[in-house]
C-alpha cells in the first residue's frame, strides 16, 4: 500500500453545530505529510473558522481554505463587523496567522500520491446567471425565487462593500482569478478549488432549482478544460457527489447541517482523497 501524501479535502464543516464540532474535532490525517482543502462554510464568526481551521492546520502538513458565502456573512452576534471586500480580507489575514493558504497566496504545488498538481484555491462569487428557465435578467430571475419562496441568507448577511453589488464583486474576483491561473506553469495540472461549483451541472438535482441563482456564475463555465484542472472541487450545495464534465470529475466534499448528514448514517466527517488512485488523466 502507498505511504505517499494524499491530498484530502472536505467543505461546509458548519462548526456553529456542537456535532460539527466534534466531528473537526476527532478529524485527523492518514500521515502527517497529507494536505487537507477545506472549500469553505467553516463558520460565520471569526473565532468559530479559527479554531477550526487551526485545528485542521495542527495535524496536516498543509490546509488550504477557500472562503464560502457564510464566513463572509456580517451578522450581529460576530464581533468583527467589517463587511465585504474588508470581511475577506481580515478572514485572509487570519489564515496567514495560523499559516493556512488562501486565494491570494501562491498556488502550491502537491508532489505527493498522483501528483504533482498546482493546488489552486479561488474566491468566484456568484453573479445571478445561474437564472431560472424563462427569466431574462437578475431583476426577473430574482422575482421567480421569491414567488417560489427561495431566497437565500446572502441578500442579507453577504455584502459587497466596496462594489455596488456581490456581481461587480464577481466580476472583480473572476478577473483577479484568471490572471492568476494563466499564470501557473502550463505543464502542471491543476486542482481548482471554490466553494461555489464553476459549472451548473451540479445545480440541476437541487429541490429548489431557483436557489441555483446563489450558486455560481456562467463565465467560469470552461475553466476546467482552460486551465488544466484534474479536479474540481467545491461545496455549498450540501450534495456530496461526483460528477464528471468532458471528461473532468467535479467532487462535492461538503459535511453540511447535522439534519442532512445524520440520515447519511455518518459517525465521521468525510474527508475525500482528491486524486484517488486510477483516476488521474
Amino acid at each position: 500500500m502507498s505511504t505517499a501524501p494524499r491530498l484530502l479535502a472536505t467543505s461546509d464543516l458548519h462548526v456553529t453545530y456542537q456535532q460539527n464540532r466534534q466531528f473537526v474535532d476527532a478529524i485527523r490525517p492518514h500521515s502527517p505529510d497529507d494536505w487537507l482543502i477545506v472549500a469553505g462554510d467553516v463558520a460565520e464568526k471569526f473565532d468559530d473558522v479559527e479554531w477550526a481551521l487551526g485545528v485542521l492546520r495542527g495535524r496536516f502538513a498543509k490546509v488550504v481554505w477557500s472562503p464560502g458565502n457564510h464566513e463572509l456573512w456580517t451578522t450581529k452576534d460576530d464581533p468583527a463587523q467589517a463587511r465585504g471586500e474588508v470581511r475577506y480580507k481580515q478572514l485572509v489575514e487570519l489564515c496567514r496567522g495560523i499559516d493556512v493558504l488562501t486565494p491570494e497566496d501562491e498556488y502550491a504545488v502537491f508532489e505527493g500520491a498522483g501528483g504533482p498538481v498546482a493546488v489552486a484555491p479561488l474566491f468566484t462569487l456568484y453573479d445571478y446567471t445561474f437564472r431560472p428557465a424563462g427569466t431574462i435578467d437578475k431583476a426577473s430571475a430574482l422575482a421567480v425565487a421569491q414567488e417560489a419562496g427561495v431566497i437565500c441568507t446572502d441578500e442579507y448577511f453577504l455584502h459587497p462593500d466596496p462594489y455596488p453589488s456581490r456581481e461587480a464583486w464577481c466580476a472583480a474576483r473572476i478577473e483577479e482569478s484568471e490572471r492568476r491561473l494563466r499564470a501557473v506553469d502550463s505543464s502542471l495540472r491543476t486542482v481548482l478549488i471554490n466553494h461555489w461549483p464553476l459549472v451548473r451541472d451540479p445545480t440541476f438535482v437541487l429541490r429548489y432549482p431557483e436557489f441555483a441563482l446563489w450558486c455560481g456564475t456562467e463565465r467560469t463555465a470552461d475553466w476546467h478544460l482552460r486551465f488544466r484542472a484534474a479536479v474540481m472541487v467545491y461545496g455549498h450545495l450540501h450534495i456530496p457527489r461526483t460528477i464528471r464534465k468532458d471528461g473532468v470529475r467535479f467532487d462535492e466534499v461538503s459535511l453540511g447541517y447535522p439534519r442532512e448528514w445524520q440520515p447519511r448514517g455518518w459517525t465521521a466527517a468525510p474527508l475525500l482523497d482528491v486524486l484517488r488512485e486510477g483516476d488521474a488523466r
